[in-house]
């Protein structure tokens, strides 16, 4: 029979993307949709984004990460995974929830894009108001 490792799965959103994260005992690997970290993320300051949960609590290479992300654009991806990873290492070690919430990770950025309301061309803009 095969031996179980103990992994901690999260889920973590922002905006409409959507970001599933699994942390695994190990030296630090990353696949984001079956890619690289550098090859999906090409940006150097988004890719520090993401990491900060894993700075903030000296687990760098600590675990390896396989990720799912779907929704959204690069940004609200790079938030939600960003909020998955912290997420689970919460669960994975209790003890690292103080500084991960301290260090703003653990919240859910809330901000979503307004609906368009009837009667106006956008969320806010009004049709052009003429007198006569």
């Amino acid at each position: 029979m095969a031996e179980q490792t103990q992994t901690s799965a999260a889920t973590g959103r922002r905006k409409t993307a959507v970001a599933r994260a699994h942390l695994v005992p190990g030296s630090g690997t990353w696949k984001v949709n079956k890619r690289e970290l550098k090859d999906y993320f090409p940006s150097g300051a988004m890719r520090t984004f993401i990491e900060q949960p894993l700075q903030i609590t000296n687990t760098v290479d600590k675990y390896d990460i396989v990720a799912r992300l779907s929704g959204g654009g690069v940004s609200g991806q790079a938030g939600a995974l960003r909020h998955a990873l912290a997420r689970a290492l919460a669960t994975d070690d209790p003890s690292l929830r103080e500084v991960l919430k301290n260090s703003g990770c653990l919240t859910r950025d809330a901000r979503m894009k307004e609906r368009k309301k009837p009667g106006q061309p956008g969320a806010r803009k009004r049709f052009q108001f003429s007198k006569r």
